[in-house]
């Protein structure tokens, strides 16, 4: 049977001191990317449950933003009849871009057939970013705790700056300065015209016009 919620928190509370804080992990605080000193660093005290999750965007079908209308959105770099790409605004990594599908599926729920177009997608489109000359890796993260529509981010770590590696990508994202916008629409270009070379597709707007 697997555990409940209740038995999952109890051991969490437990960990924690008397603050309701739990301790500080030395381990991951010495990684290399850590972006923080540890001096005064710690966490959180633990919140309490809450009585259920809140309510996503899009948990209505009626009111997510996967409407057709979205085709005009200027920040739409990328489609097929299943799928879209689109260009985050601004980054401090050379490139964001988000994959996500046109009909309204949850990563959970979607069909086969387009979850069987969703790694092909990201093969290619990850290959495209990495052969960006600022590129040494791309991260794939989907978390999902603010829409209900499907949607996959791809990161571009910047290449020669080991200390970005890793899962601490999108926090360093927030802190390094935005990229310029002609420089990001660049590097979706290429990215997108790379996918579009070996996947098929059709570039929209910012990564057809360059």
């Amino acid at each position: 049977m697997p555990e409940t919620i209740e038995d999952y928190y109890a051991r969490a509370a437990n960990a924690a001191g008397d603050d309701g804080r739990l301790p500080a992990n030395a381990e991951i605080q010495a990684w290399e990317v850590f972006p923080f000193e540890s001096e005064d660093l710690r966490l959180k005290p633990l919140a309490p449950l809450a009585e259920a999750e809140a309510p996503r965007r899009g948990e209505d079908p009626a009111q997510c933003g996967c409407a057709a209308s979205e085709a005009e959105d200027e920040w739409v770099v990328w489609t097929d009849d299943h799928w879209k790409i689109v260009l985050f605004e601004e980054s401090g990594a050379p490139l964001i871009l988000i994959l996500t599908p046109w009909e309204h599926h949850d990563f959970a729920t979607l069909p086969m057939d387009r979850a069987a177009e969703m790694g092909q997608i990201m093969v290619a489109l990850g290959a495209g970013i990495e052969a960006m000359p600022s590129v040494a890796r791309v991260h794939v993260s989907k978390w999902g705790d603010g829409g209900a529509h499907a949607h996959i981010f791809f990161y571009a770590r910047p290449t020669r700056m080991p200390q970005l590696r890793g899962t601490m990508m999108a926090v360093w994202d927030d802190y390094l300065p935005r990229i310029p916008a002609d420089v990001r629409d660049a590097n979706a270009a290429a990215a997108i015209q790379h996918l579009t070379r070996t996947y098929g597709g059709h570039p929209l707007g910012r990564a057809a016009s360059l």
